[in-house]
């Protein structure tokens, strides 16, 4: 790890700005192309095998003077449809990717502990995208333009929580449940404070104040369905260290996997296919059923639904929201019959989602003066 030398670990220090940017542009690359290779008849576990290759290289040719720690801050994962999240298959998976489908890319980057995040939505094919699939998608863009305008010190968490469940029925979908928005610190994907994208009886979370020098991953999940996801027979394969939990394993393939997540992936989630996968698979179960690692489930919408995904990591500061990864949905490629109404909704995505410009106060000097200097 690199020392700052004010001590600062946050955005008051530019230099963790600077990384935060620096990530943020390769997240956006690195989603750039991977949407390039998505074409039909292509393997998903190729495509994520290439993301997370391509990560290694962006990350290999930045910040090299020095011992800084960089690369996948969150493995590759490739979700088509009604899939949810967190698909990132084992080598031997032949799902393919057809003309039409709905793609989800989601993915992280991190350098010296600062991650910056981001999931993309598109569909395959020529022409912009109509129907229910436009809706969907139409939904959580909006939404995550909202979000991002909101998230500003002084706005609470719920204030966000409403406005996506807001545009969620302009647009006639639902946000899924389970979805949650974490604060972001170095070396911690998933903070304290969070914001929910749908709440309910079961599921709460603890209001909070956003605060200058904050990051966060804003997280939309929108689903054409009722948004109540659930678990199949699909093997979970995106997994993350429990840091402060410790178990004396008795398999010998669970101490394998235990060593090489421990030496290779201390923090940041991974995919077992990075490891040996014959081993991994018997060591893992072990692993996970005594909390050593936590999994991220892949989940499943009924067949017939499409679900959208975007994330955008943001630096929240005194004086505005910086956006730094997710790429924007261009409003060109899906057209929807329905459209954003709420009169409170439409004067929020009128106002500015960035930081406000500094005036500058200096009186421009007049052209004899300016020649003379």
């Amino acid at each position: 790890m690199s020392e700052h030398e004010d001590g600062k670990e946050d955005i008051r220090n530019p230099d963790v700005v600077t990384k935060y940017k620096k990530a943020g542009e390769l997240v956006n690359e690195t989603i750039t192309h991977i949407m390039s290779l998505c074409k039909p008849e292509a393997k998903i576990v190729d495509i994520c095998d290439a993301g997370d290759k391509f990560i290694e290289a962006a990350v290999g040719k930045v910040y090299n003077k020095g011992k800084i720690e960089k690369g996948l801050g969150f493995p590759t994962c490739i979700s088509v449809n009604n899939v949810v999240g967190h698909f990132s298959p084992l080598s031997a998976d032949e799902s393919k990717l057809a003309d039409g489908d709905m793609i989800k890319i989601d993915l992280g980057i991190h350098i010296d502990g600062y991650i910056a995040v981001g999931a993309h939505t598109f569909v395959l094919g020529e022409g912009p995208t109509t129907g229910r699939k436009a809706d969907v998608i139409a939904a959580a863009h909006n939404a995550l333009e909202c979000a991002l305008r909101l998230c500003k010190p002084g706005n609470k968490n719920d204030d966000v929580t409403e406005v996506i469940k807001q545009v969620a029925e302009e647009f006639k979908v639902n946000p899924l449940l389970g979805v949650l928005s974490h604060n972001m610190e170095r070396y911690v994907i998933d903070g304290d404070k969070c914001i929910i994208g749908r709440a309910d009886q079961e599921n709460k979370v603890e209001t909070i104040t956003f605060e200058p020098n904050e990051v966060y991953a804003l997280d939309i999940v929108m689903s054409t369905g009722d948004g109540k996801p659930k678990e199949v027979d699909e093997r979970t394969t995106v997994y993350k260290r429990v840091v402060d939990e410790t178990y004396s394993l008795k398999m010998k393939a669970s101490r394998y996997v235990l060593s090489e997540v421990t030496k290779r992936f201390p923090t940041f989630p991974f995919s077992i296919r990075a490891m040996d996968e014959k081993k991994v698979r018997f060591g893992i179960v072990e692993c996970a059923s005594h909390n050593l690692v936590t999994p991220y489930p892949v989940l499943y919408e009924k067949p017939d639904d499409f679900v959208a995904h975007l994330k955008a990591t943001v630096l929240v500061t005194a004086n505005g929201t910086a956006k730094v990864s997710g790429l924007t949905i261009d409003p060109a490629s899906f057209t929807s019959e329905l459209s954003v109404t709420d009169p409170k909704l439409v004067a929020l995505l009128a106002t500015s989602a960035g930081k406000k410009k500094k005036k500058n106060n200096k009186k421009k000097k007049k052209p004899a003066a300016a020649a003379a200097e």
